[in-house]
């Protein structure tokens, strides 16, 4: 990929049950101590599960969405001009009883949260909001980075924000994914399910061009992505991790990278059984015996599952370990699973010696996606 065609991340933030801003999100991975305690936030009588990674004192998804949009574009230095020609893609989920009412909004809609929240924030370029499950925000950040490599865009905030709440928590709970033992156990024997947690994150990503005209610092770089679908089975993956391989390929040959040129894998890895399982087939089938030395690991396993925001709660993760030159590690690890042959990171963090790193993502439905960042 040529340097002119990269499509750089200038600024990131998040805020999770591990505090507020992207370094207070890395320094709670990098403890790998679980940030699952009791839900507070609304009665969880009679569910078969109590816990959550939630963060006290939160405003509503739009209050916390506002804040994390203008916390990035201050962090990006972006200035008034240069907002007002600036998109925006939210990631959030779909059905209006999750959503809060902005002020101003007539109806709970997710392409009305996002007008509200260009129109707060200064942006003034186009909108677009996705709604795919677990990976909207990983989605958003692919789109948005072909439009900028082509020259549709020179500038895109992707925003993406989930809020522990009772109606998403029933589903889970009674559909049996939730970890009855109280925690994630990514890749390990004797998992039981994943875990929700708090997450709004927002990232700037613009054309190398536009970066180097206003002399941007460049976090890392967006430089491959893929996406593929599986149409296997409703909620269960394909269990040889198909798609999901498929994603991977898609994201090197975009990047112009071979499967040796990547040093770490951040897992969707969500602590199921099946899930898990196929995941690892799917790591196998792209770098073949070389996945059973390749790090990986799940930081689901501190911040818990944030469905919509997922993606991009985790490419804020694994863009600052390639920055800081630190790997997370898992917690929850039990024993070795012989469906799971990885080399996964736990422990305690480990030094990252690469500039390549994935962050992969899955939803119900067989929806699969990968991004490939890279150091700058």
């Amino acid at each position: 990929m040529a340097e002119r065609d990269s499509v750089r991340i200038t600024g990131t933030h998040a805020v999770s049950a591990l505090g507020r801003g992207a370094d207070a999100l890395l320094a709670g991975v990098l403890t790998g101590a679980p940030a699952f305690t009791p839900v507070r936030r609304f009665d969880t009588t009679g569910r078969r599960v109590t816990v959550a990674a939630t963060l006290p004192a939160t405003g509503t998804l739009a209050e916390e969405l506002v804040d994390a949009i203008d916390h990035v574009v201050r962090v990006a230095g972006l200035d008034a001009a240069e907002r007002a020609g600036t998109a925006l893609f939210l990631a959030t989920h779909g059905g209006p009883p999750s959503l809060p009412v902005p002020e101003g909004v007539d109806e709970p809609t997710v392409p009305a949260l996002a007008d509200h929240l260009s129109s707060r924030c200064g942006l003034g370029g186009r909108t677009r909001v996705y709604t795919t499950a677990c990976v909207s925000a990983s989605t958003a950040v692919a789109d948005a980075a072909v439009l900028i490599r082509r020259g549709d865009l020179e500038r895109v905030v992707v925003a993406a924000g989930y809020l522990v709440e009772p109606d998403q928590y029933a589903l889970f709970d009674a559909g049996r994914a939730l970890a009855s033992d109280g925690a994630v156990r990514p890749f390990s024997a004797g998992r039981t399910g994943l875990l929700l947690g708090d997450g709004v994150a927002a990232v700037v990503l613009e054309s190398a061009d536009a970066a180097a005209r206003r002399g941007a610092e460049t976090v890392a770089t967006v430089a491959g992505w893929g996406r593929a679908g599986d149409a296997y089975h409703p909620c269960q993956p394909h269990p040889g991790g198909d798609g999901l391989a498929r994603a991977v390929d898609a994201a090197l040959r975009r990047a112009g990278l071979a499967p040796g040129a990547v040093g770490y894998v951040n897992a969707n890895a969500t602590g199921t059984p099946f899930s898990d399982a196929s995941e690892a087939a799917a790591l196998r089938r792209v770098f073949g015996e070389r996945a059973g030395r390749l790090p990986v690991s799940s930081t689901k396993s501190v911040h818990g599952h944030a469905l919509e925001a997922s993606g991009l709660l985790e490419l804020v993760v694994t863009v600052l370990a390639l920055r800081d030159g630190k790997l997370p590690p898992t917690a929850g690890w039990l024993a070795p699973d012989p469906d799971c042959p990885l080399d996964v990171v736990r422990d305690a963090p480990r030094p990252a010696d690469t500039a390549h790193a994935l962050t992969l993502n899955a939803a119900f439905g067989g929806a699969n996606t990968a991004l490939l960042v890279s150091a700058p």
